[in-house]
């Protein structure tokens, strides 16, 4: 169970797919290249032949996020302002845990063979865990090749930040920070 799920809600910079530390260029050429593949104009067509109207609304809001992302990042004020704020939400979500862990860390139990559960052991005798669909809703794919665990990114050649969850025990009061690095690839031999 995620205890933050606003932790992992989409960035400007997760929008317009780039790191928090890239420059003006990159992020404009990831701008244009979003703000084409997501332009009502271009999708209508494709809205027309297929005649879903859930499709034209959900490209037109698509399109409103990116515009706003450009507008906070090409600005180097409003830019400052929005990773500060975005810095003091992260250190509010994450100030309050007991111990810090990475994925690897993680124990993983198999529920039902779907679903992959990763645990650690709180020092109460309970758990701390998050499970594959919990992951998968980050943008995390969590795969099982025989006695191998892998975690990918769900979207090809995207690149996710580092991402920090905040899971809670499942007894007690005690938190854990959970870090995932996306750009490390992670397997586990279980």
């Amino acid at each position: 169970m995620l205890l933050y799920k606003n932790s992992f809600e989409q960035t400007y910079y997760d929008i317009l797919s780039v790191k928090e530390d890239a420059s003006y260029e990159e992020i404009r050429g990831c701008y244009r290249s979003a703000i084409l593949n997501s332009h009502p104009d271009k999708l209508q067509k494709t809205t027309e032949m297929s005649g879903t109207a859930d499709l034209d609304l959900e490209s037109g809001h698509r399109f409103l996020k990116i515009q706003k992302a450009w507008e906070t990042l090409s600005d180097c004020r409003s830019r400052a302002v929005y990773d500060s704020e975005l810095r003091a939400a992260r250190q509010e979500d994450t100030g309050t845990a007991e111990d810090d862990v990475r994925l690897e860390d993680m124990t993983i139990n198999e529920d039902d063979g779907n679903v992959l559960e990763l645990f650690y052991q709180c020092r109460c005798g309970d758990y701390f865990s998050v499970d594959s669909s919990e992951l998968g809703e980050m943008g995390y794919a969590v795969s099982r090749e025989g006695s191998k665990i892998s975690l990918q990114t769900t979207t090809p050649h995207t690149t996710l930040p580092a991402s920090v969850v905040i899971l809670p025990c499942g007894s007690c009061s005690l938190k854990l920070r959970l870090f995932i690095n996306a750009d490390t690839p992670t397997s586990y031999s279980i």
